[in-house]
């Protein structure tokens, strides 16, 4: 196996550098709309509960709203290792009687998408084994499967792999600290993973896409690319030397962050990191800002609004992280707002949403707790502008149209996004009172007079 992976290791850093990289289909050149089993269970999961919200999707109008992948996370194979004949993943038939397959086809029967998850390392994070190594094997596995979607992970990576130099990573959830508007600390606890480089946010000039973290995600994306059926590469790569900078090439979408967590300061952290980072996404390649923890009972109706919406105008993946038997009437109308859904599925504009002005600090400012506020971005349907009330209190915000790049000083034709109102022509501005932690979204349209 060690001669094997210095082959493999010397095929990939001579291999040449591939410009783009889309699947041939279609898949993965918008974000993937679906549900995701991990925030819900975790890996107390089975067949049960994968196949209840498959059902779930369809019969609370998710497919209809265009919600497709049903994803099995982590813990759904055996602990023990793989087959002696074959070095195949095993299932575990208590918790999946049918395996893998069988669970594939049910969800196939009901319209929708399947997806499984691994790691590019030797065991998964719930320690279960992965794909390191095994990539071929693996890709040809799932896809004898019928899967359909590939979430592949960072952990369980061996010395071994470990890069000569990583990236910053400024993410405060990785310890930090951080200096000045985002600047990394040398010493600090981000830089476990190797040793010192660069200390810039949010590029610091290395090509990263030569490196080890890269190649062993290119590993897979090579295997996916040998078999006969179209798999989602989704990259669970937690910004790691610089994903966004070298992942439109490796697959369809890339986590640019650490997890989330079920509180508002995680949705501010990820929402304030990922607003540096629109310029690397586009149709083919997506900023993947982690599950949507819409539904699992700790954020406020405010906060599950911003959330939703943010995600949303990023042109995140949206995958649902809840039991979608517990989402209540006004859960499941924020989730499938149509307004937010078209904007992230747009097929004309590809770019996502972007700050055009910071509010509570100067722009471009790095700030995990007040991230920007005012956002805009061009769709099929006119220029959606959002903004985010991230203090603590109620207060008053205003929308000038002269700021927003799309737009320009004048008067136009305002939808509210979360009610569907009219709002009529409206001159120069639009003002809109904010509860702490909520978010305006406006869809504004033709000049008028």
């Amino acid at each position: 196996m060690a001669n094997t992976l210095k082959l493999s290791l010397t095929a990939l850093l001579s291999a040449p550098f591939t410009l783009s990289y889309t699947l041939p289909d279609g898949t993965g050149r918008l974000p993937a709309l679906g549900w995701n089993s991990w925030n819900a269970y975790a890996c107390d999961v089975n067949a049960d509960k994968i196949l209840s919200a498959a059902h779930a999707l369809v019969d609370k109008g998710f497919l209809a709203a265009g919600y497709d992948y049903v994803i099995q996370d982590d813990c759904w194979s055996v602990e023990r290792g793989r087959s002696n004949a074959t070095y195949q993943l095993l299932p575990n038939t208590t918790k999946f009687p049918d395996g893998i397959k069988g669970i594939a086809d049910h969800v196939h029967a009901l319209g929708l998408k399947y997806g499984v998850y691994s790691s590019a390392g030797l065991e998964t994070c719930g320690g279960y084994p992965a794909s390191l190594g095994y990539e071929g094997v693996d890709a040809a596995t799932f896809a004898e499967w019928g899967v359909d979607y590939l979430k592949y992970d960072n952990c369980g990576v061996p010395d071994y792999w470990y890069p000569n130099c990583t990236a910053c990573n400024p993410d405060p959830s990785y310890g930090g600290p951080v200096g000045a508007n985002g600047t990394c600390v040398p010493g600090s606890e981000q830089f476990s993973y190797g040793p010192l480089c660069d200390y810039q946010w949010p590029v610091d000039g290395r090509n990263y896409s030569r490196s080890l973290t890269a190649l062993r995600f290119r590993t897979m994306q090579h295997a996916l690319a040998r078999q006969n059926r179209s798999i989602l590469f989704s990259l669970c790569e937690w910004g790691t030397d610089e994903v966004w900078t070298w992942a439109n090439t490796t697959g369809q979408s890339w986590r640019m962050s650490n997890d989330i967590f079920n509180d508002w300061e995680s949705v501010a952290r990820i929402l304030n990191m990922n607003s540096f980072l629109s310029n690397y996404a586009g149709f083919g390649g997506h900023n993947d800002v982690d599950m949507l923890e819409v539904g699992n009972g700790v954020l406020t109706d405010q906060e599950d609004r911003t959330h939703f919406a943010m995600w949303a105008l990023m042109k995140s993946p949206l995958l649902i992280g809840a039991e979608l038997g517990n989402l209540t009437e006004r859960q499941v109308g924020v989730l499938q707002n149509r307004y937010l859904l078209s904007f992230n599925q747009d097929e004309v504009y590809g770019k996502p949403a972007a700050p055009y002005k910071w509010g509570c600090n100067p722009d471009w400012t790095y700030d995990a707790k007040h991230p920007a506020e005012f956002w805009s971005g061009a769709s099929s349907r006119g220029t959606m502008v959002a903004m985010v009330n991230t203090l603590n209190h109620t207060r008053t915000m205003t929308a000038e149209f002269s700021e927003v790049p799309e737009l320009g000083a004048g008067s136009y034709h305002v939808v509210d996004v979360w009610t569907g109102k009219q709002m009529g022509c409206m001159k120069k501005r639009v003002e809109m009172t904010l509860e702490a932690h909520d978010t305006a979204v406006l869809l504004v349209g033709m000049k008028c007079s």
